[in-house]
């Protein structure tokens, strides 16, 4: 017999957020529509290797419809939702108006250039496969430009990595992997190991939410690995070729024709949507700011959850925005939802936190558990473990595995290709 269906549940976004969520509804006494704009669900945390030509797209995406295919009560929706109307309880898309009963809003955040939106051109973030794919190109094509322009092979063979969090760090080690390993031997007007690779942190050190001696190891495997750390450093301005940085009183002028942004995020339009229409409050950040049960003020029926959400009621500092938040927050809204199907509440969420991983290249991690916290290849291994379980579908898994283990022993990145039809502007 067919389950009967009480409330319509729409989640917006396809991320660990929404994709928990649903994959906690499944199967309960409710219809689910899960409406995303691309087909997919994406793991961020590997982004980075698809930009430096470590993996394929597809070895860390799959099909949304596939992940949920067993759950007959989760509709999933292509679209992007353009407008919510809290009052009618509807949400708009391009072409279409969709009724709830309770809305859990995941979308995410985009890049924040801190009020220099025009640097974006130049300096391109890390959220997207379009993302992965631009800077890929951009990271290749780099060392093809020096290989014919030796008045300009200097700027050529220079990166700029701004932001020392995870993200940055992961990309200037595996830059720095690539110049120095993978494409020894491919040039023969260049010496790809000359490359320079800059990783600026306007802090004290890299990866400041860690505890200093695993920032500190960090930094000493970035240099290792050839990379430059340079911290206390704020970028004050990116033109074509040249970043400007400044360190205290002293500005310095980096030439650099590949700069890459990851010091920032801010919430993705919906939030700003929700401000406007259900009188939600947002942090500097574009976030919404949450209730203990991570609903928007006033409006119980309504959750945010993710990156998109600032909730701060734990620690009185909001939460990181990593893929375990986002994942426990989505399972929590679910279970709320169910329990007042059920005429229960559930206590305020609680994150759990099982701990941070960072790798900074080949075999080098850090690992912070709380007392415990170790570096090297040990965390490495760990980090690859744990990134390989989170994966979504088997198949993603083995791929990624094999993929892996060929990088390792051969020092090469297979899916090191130039794709789209414009490269890197001259």
């Amino acid at each position: 017999m067919r389950q009967p269906y009480h409330d319509h549940v729409v989640i917006i976004g396809g991320g660990f957020g929404g994709l928990y969520a649903a994959k906690a509804l499944g199967g309960a006494p409710v219809q689910v529509t899960l409406i995303d704009r691309r087909n997919f669900h994406l793991f961020q945390p590997l982004l980075y290797q698809v930009a430096t030509g470590g993996l394929s797209p597809a070895d860390i995406a799959a099909p949304l419809r596939a992940i949920l295919k067993r759950q007959k009560n989760i509709r999933v929706l292509m679209g992007e939702v353009v407008d919510i109307d809290p009052g009618h309880r509807q949400v708009v898309l391009q072409n279409e108006t969709i009724g709830y009963d309770a809305l859990i809003v995941s979308t995410g955040a985009s890049h924040h250039y801190f009020g220099s939106d025009r640097w974006e051109a130049l300096a391109p973030g890390l959220k997207t496969i379009e993302d992965a794919t631009a800077i890929r190109t951009r990271i290749l094509m780099a060392f093809e430009k020096a290989e014919r322009d030796p008045a300009g092979r200097e700027a050529w063979l220079s990166f700029v990595v701004v932001g020392g969090g995870p993200t940055g760090v992961e990309l200037a080690g595996a830059i720095s992997e690539l110049a120095h390993h993978t494409l020894k031997n491919n040039f023969r007007a260049i010496d790809p190991s000359e490359a320079r690779i800059f990783l600026l942190e306007g802090a004290g050190r890299v990866l400041p939410a860690y505890p200093p001696e695993l920032s500190e190891q960090a930094a000493r495997s970035l240099e290792r690995l050839g990379a430059t750390v340079r911290t206390g450093s704020v970028v004050s301005d990116i033109e074509p070729g040249i970043v400007t940085v400044r360190r205290g009183e002293v500005t310095e002028r980096i030439s650099a024709r590949t700069v890459l942004w990851a010091a920032g995020v801010k919430g993705s339009p919906l939030g700003a949507i929700l401000a406007s229409r259900a009188g939600a409050a947002l942090d500097r950040s574009g976030r919404v700011v949450v209730e203990p049960d991570l609903t928007v003020p006033g409006r119980p029926e309504i959750f945010v959850i993710g990156d998109l959400a600032c909730f701060s009621h734990q620690t009185g500092a909001p939460l990181p925005g990593v893929a375990p938040v986002a994942m426990q927050e989505g399972h929590y809204a679910a279970r709320l939802i169910l329990a007042r199907l059920a005429g229960r509440s559930l206590p305020p969420f609680r994150y759990t936190h099982k701990g941070s991983l960072a790798t900074i290249g080949r075999a080098a991690a850090v690992a912070d558990f709380g007392r415990l916290r170790f570096g090297g290849f040990l965390a490495w291994l760990l980090w690859l473990f744990i990134h390989l379980m989170y994966l979504v579908g088997f198949d993603n898994r083995l791929l990624v595995f094999i993929q892996w283990a060929l990088n390792y022993f051969t020092c090469n990145r297979r899916a090191r290709l130039i794709t789209g039809k414009d490269g890197i502007s001259p």
